[in-house]
């Protein structure tokens, strides 16, 4: 297949995940910066497990077959696309430098070039692949916070910044699929981010905010402060886990389970719950003659004690970072698996904090079949595109990084530079 961009507004995302793939075409407008979305394809994963590739040649037909689709509904063909990094072996750094400045001139542009630079190189991350290199907070004369130093005197100027690293390993096997697709990486990121990126306002980015997106396979986190990402994690376990622990308690096929949990879940028990009953079919056997009734708190009771592992898990995730008691922290959840009765409920037990459901929102006029927390990802990954920040950077054979050119991308990026 012979992919082309057709026009310099047009970008693409592909949200790779462990229950389905999703492919959007958009197109974005200068002059008004609006986003269309313009092509959409949906494909159930195979070859995907808890966001590894397990079978190279399942997953490329799966991203073939949401890619086409795609393309097929917005007429025109892509070359290249964002992707996200949604396995549970994502791990974050973060790392603070200082460098001495001239006192009789004012903080340039190449100033901060080389503190980016110093801050890159020091880091070493043998054996990973780089997905996120986000300059965060400027420290001016190592006491005062500033988001722009540029034209202020001081004698030293210091950078946090927030690195996030993922399996080199792992990382070669999702870039082959891709590249058996006959595409092209333009941009990574983790699913987390994006999905961050498409659900916070303003003011939770800035105040503190947590966003938990729980998908099929994994559950990806992400924790913003002063209007930056300060912490990236995943935990293995997701909505998959549950439709497994119902395929195996009430002895029915994965397919069947996955409905119940849609159509009759909820993460807590209630009473009425004790009083109804629900029909399963029991596995290998899908005709209405063989149809078992079961209790409707026999289902519950089996997908509760895999919810609150969810939250237990984020709440050692949260606690580790210093992030479980802080009082205006709230915490955010999205992904498909989000849509679970009660779920929010049980986080704010769990978690003791205020959580809500966070759907797509930061992006005008989508289509309704969109605004669902189960794409908050791959809707969430063109507004990661429009305002990147981030630097490119590459690892020598000894693990330490350095700064290069951006990626075959790098034209689109410069046109979003200009116009937005």
């Amino acid at each position: 297949m012979n992919h082309s961009f057709s026009r310099p507004s047009t970008l693409a995302t592909l949200d790779i995940g462990s229950s389905k793939v999703c492919c959007l075409i958009a197109h974005i407008t200068p002059k008004n910066k609006k986003i269309e979305i313009v092509g959409y394809g949906y494909n159930a994963s195979k070859g995907i497990k808890n966001g590894v590739i397990t079978d190279i040649n399942q997953a490329t037909l799966s991203v073939c077959n949401a890619v086409e689709d795609a393309e097929q509904k917005a007429n025109e063909r892509i070359n290249s696309l964002i992707i996200n990094i949604s396995g549970d072996k994502t791990q974050s750094l973060m790392r603070q430098n200082t460098i001495q400045l001239h006192r009789n001139r004012p903080i340039s542009e190449q100033d901060i070039e080389k503190l980016i630079s110093q801050s890159i190189s020091k880091v070493k991350a043998p054996n990973a692949e780089a997905i996120h290199c986000v300059p965060m907070n400027y420290i001016v004369d190592k006491r005062e916070i500033v988001k722009n130093p540029i034209g202020c005197f001081a004698e030293t100027l210091g950078l946090e910044m927030l690195f996030g690293f993922y399996p080199s390993l792992q990382y070669k096997n999702l870039a082959n699929v891709i590249e058996n697709s006959h595409l092209e990486i333009a941009l990574k990121t983790f699913s987390g981010y994006a999905s961050a990126l498409a659900c916070l306002v303003e003011d939770e980015k800035e105040l503190g905010a947590t966003v938990v997106d729980i998908g099929g396979g994994t559950t990806s986190i992400t924790t913003f402060k002063n209007g930056y990402p300060v912490y990236f994690s995943t935990i293995p376990v997701g909505g998959n886990n549950i439709t497994n622990d119902i395929a195996w308690g009430l002895t029915t096929s994965f397919a069947h389970a996955e409905d119940l949990k849609i159509r009759q879940g909820c993460a807590f028990l209630i009473s009425q719950d004790e009083l109804k009953t629900i029909d399963v079919y029991p596995v290998g056997e899908e005709d209405d003659n063989s149809i078992r009734q079961v209790p409707k708190s026999d289902l519950i009771n089996i997908i509760v004690p895999r919810v609150e592992e969810i939250f237990e898990m984020v709440a050692q995730k949260l606690a580790e970072q210093g992030l479980k008691d802080v009082s205006n922290h709230r915490v955010v959840l999205t992904g498909g698996t989000s849509n679970l009765s009660g779920i929010r409920d049980v986080a704010a037990l769990i978690l003791n904090k205020q959580v809500r459901l966070g759907v797509p929102r930061n992006i005008p006029n989508i289509p309704t079949y969109l605004y669902d927390p189960k794409y908050s990802t791959v809707l969430g990954m063109i507004l990661f595109a429009i305002n990147c920040k981030e630097r490119s950077f590459q690892q020598n054979t000894s693990g330490a990084m350095n700064i290069t050119n951006l990626s075959n991308f790098k034209k689109i990026l410069s046109w979003f530079k200009q116009n937005f």
